[in-house]
């Protein structure tokens, strides 16, 4: 059965894709507000649309490098082709519900890590470890450690720097500027987000495009415009209806944030964002912003920081690659023999 030239189960999977980039947008989208809105520069209604208008624009920045990556760099191309389109939907059902469950808890963990998990749980069903394209996921899983340490360290870099160019101010003064940059950064940290998680999608439905017009999927690999256009929007639209429960704990639960200190978060996570996006490395925001968080409230003080909350984060982002693995593992063996 077909539309629009489709399979059913190919529109589904498309659709369902979209619908993670709208739960990557909600979930995520407390990254780009959380320090503006917990320092008051922005009301949470301000922030989110101007998060949402950055997270669309970043789809035309910094290419499909990350894209190319999730579509043929995370478990083996001919696999793909041989078990197609059923393999790629219990991937995106198997983050979708990863992504749901720590929301509802407000964990922020990595949409990235749960999509990437599960297309190993999937693929793993099948090959085990063979289904894996090591050079792909291991980068992508080194960023699980790398972001929220040069994260932590840009942000405590940048933070301390100000704090010793500007000690012969009033902190009043100092926080009078850069509530007026932290706006700026904002939208800096929120376009970087649209363009690496966006392409998340946008490989996604490339494979499923490829693979119902019976294209290997190792062949060319650049999204269609629509395609583009779709999971820009999906992300943003997410991003504007926001994941407020997270939002509590990344701008109030980690650490207490000054203007500078929410400048310095963005921007450090934003740059780490934007290195990694040229690279073809789909990182993870939350980790990379959270980093950032805890490493300008450690200028302070070592205590300013609030560990044991950073400690169940941490945690949460140890599971997210092995939870909807086997998420999307179990949901393949039971699906394959009716597709």
């Amino acid at each position: 059965m077909d539309l629009f030239g489709l399979s059913v189960l190919g529109v589904t999977t498309i659709a369902l894709t979209l619908a993670f980039e709208f739960v990557n947008g909600f979930h995520d989208s407390a990254n780009s507000i959380a320090t503006v809105v917990a320092t008051k520069v922005l009301s949470p209604v301000w922030a989110v649309g101007l998060a949402a208008i950055f997270n669309f624009l970043g789809i035309f920045v910094l290419g499909m490098a990350v894209a190319k990556t999730v579509g043929k760099g995370i478990i083996d191309d001919v696999l793909i082709d041989e078990y197609g389109v059923c393999l790629i939907f219990c991937a995106v059902v198997g983050a979708i519900v990863w992504d749901v469950i720590t929301w509802w808890l407000g964990i922020p963990t990595s949409s990235s890590h749960a999509l990437i998990g599960g297309l190993i749980g999937a693929g793993g069903a099948v090959m085990l470890v063979d289904a894996i394209v090591w050079s792909g996921t291991l980068k992508t899983v080194a960023f699980i450690v790398i972001s929220p340490i040069a994260g932590l360290a840009i942000g405590f870099l940048m933070a301390s720097g100000v704090m010793r160019i500007g000690k012969s101010m009033t902190r009043t003064t100092v926080n009078h500027w850069f509530r007026k940059l932290q706006i700026c950064s904002m939208a800096f940290l929120s376009l970087m987000h649209g363009s690496n998680d966006a392409q998340k999608g946008m490989g996604i439905i490339k494979s499923v495009l490829l693979l119902e017009a019976g294209v290997f999927v190792t062949g060319e690999f650049e999204p269609d415009l629509w395609v583009i256009m779709s999971c820009g929007f999906m992300i943003a639209l997410g991003t504007f209806f926001g994941g407020w429960r997270i939002v509590k704990t990344m701008a109030a639960r980690v650490t207490h944030l000054e203007p500078y200190q929410g400048f310095c978060a963005e921007t450090g996570a934003a740059s780490m964002i934007a290195v990694a996006t040229s690279f073809g490395i789909p990182v993870s925001t939350t980790h990379t912003v959270s980093g950032s968080i805890m490493g300008v409230g450690a200028t302070k003080r070592l205590s300013a920081v609030r560990w044991g909350v950073g400690r169940k984060i941490v945690i949460a982002w140890i599971l997210t690659i092995p939870a909807a693995a086997t998420i999307s593992g179990v949901l393949f063996l039971l699906l394959n023999p009716f597709c």
